[in-house]
């Protein structure tokens, strides 16, 4: 048992900023140290929230070695996730990830390893399961309502939201958008279906508008070297195909709804961004009844105001506190990347790749 969580946070941008705000409202848990190859930007952010006791340091790994910690809270760009996580995991810390998971299948494979040889909790930042109305898709599916499922069409986007800075750039993304807000939508439906495993991937990706000084500044247009648009035709174990789409830049105002069609009904969820938070309004149900086609809305959940990234968090903590198992399992996270890496490989060769199992069924039965 914990009675004070002690937290290190590697990486200080501007999603350290967010774990910073919720960490420092939660009762027995402090902040005690922070890493960033950029040690001005660590300073000037632990200034800003009047840290001035948090132990900083240039190298992660000194800090890990250095500082007594319970957590490591991870918020580096893409291609550090894995190295990050791995290192902490093999040290007998507890991790919190930010997503996505990692770049691709082999950096997933080795972060669950080291999490089941350390026996330590290991969990990505995907804050819209604790959502309530994120909560009421899973608990529609799961009443039988749609009967067996069969086929999902999910994705996001808008017509411009090119994040730019280290997003743009493989060496420090990995990917793009399919990495950055595809995992969203993708884990959104997923989890709903408990997770069947992927067998094929067919997939396609452009930069047609990162790489456009007409879409982008010029600057960034000229270093823009991962995706702004994937799609793909997503094969499930259980007769269950995914049509999915996602873009940070398009001709068109939104990707669309998702839907879930089963045997005995379907459902909409109206569409977002990115599903990176609540849904933006009712479920609707569709199903026929004694002989005539009805549609089922269902009433939005009320919301209670505390922020989605403070719950996610907070969940990790109290599941540490109480050495409760990850309230996100870490082999969801290994599913969601295998299908985000398959998606970039099957773009990539231009055809069909079926997804290999061999070592992945191993770490996730053991």
């Amino acid at each position: 048992m914990y009675n004070l969580v002690k937290v290190g946070i590697i990486g200080m941008g501007g999603i350290a900023e967010s774990y910073i705000r919720n960490l420092i409202q939660m009762e027995n848990v402090e902040i005690v140290s922070a890493a960033d190859i950029c040690f001005q930007k660590a300073k000037n952010l632990v200034n800003k929230y009047n840290l001035n006791y948090v132990k900083l340091y240039e190298d992660y790994k000194k800090m890990i070695d250095e500082v007594k910690i319970d957590l490591v809270c991870i918020c580096t760009y893409n291609t550090q996730h894995a190295e990050c996580a791995i290192y902490a995991l093999n040290k007998k810390l507890n991790v919190l990830l930010e997503k996505p998971m990692c770049v691709t299948t082999n950096e997933a494979i080795d972060i669950i390893k080291a999490e089941k040889k350390s026996g330590k909790l290991f969990a990505v930042g995907m804050q819209p399961r604790f959502d309530e109305n994120m909560k009421m898709i899973k608990k529609v599916i799961e009443s039988g309502e749609l009967g067996k499922v069969y086929y999902i069409q999910t994705g996001g986007g808008c017509r411009r939201d090119i994040p730019n800075g280290t997003f743009i750039d493989k060496k420090t993304a990995g990917i793009g958008v399919t990495g950055d807000l595809g995992c969203y939508p993708l884990d959104m439906v997923l989890h709903a279906i408990n997770y069947p495993k992927p067998l094929t991937v067919s997939g396609f990706k452009s930069s047609y508008f990162g790489t456009n000084k007409i879409y982008n500044n010029l600057n960034d247009a000229l270093r823009f070297n991962v995706e702004d648009f994937s799609a793909a035709f997503i094969r499930l174990e259980g007769d269950i195909v995914i049509d999915f789409r996602i873009s940070w830049a398009m001709h068109m105002d939104s990707m669309g709804d998702t839907i879930i069609l089963g045997t005995k009904g379907g459902l909409r969820i109206p569409s977002t961004k990115c599903w990176n938070g609540s849904i933006s309004g009712p479920l609707k149900i569709y199903k026929d009844k004694e002989g005539q086609q009805i549609e089922v809305e269902v009433p939005m959940c009320v919301k209670d105001n505390v922020r989605l990234s403070y719950k996610k968090i907070k969940a990790v903590v109290e599941a540490i506190r109480n050495s409760d198992s990850s309230p996100i399992p870490s082999y969801e996270m290994l599913y969601n990347q295998v299908i985000i890496d398959n998606i970039i490989k099957s773009a990539e060769q231009g055809s069909e790749v079926k997804i290999d199992f061999s070592e992945i069924n191993e770490l996730v039965n053991s």
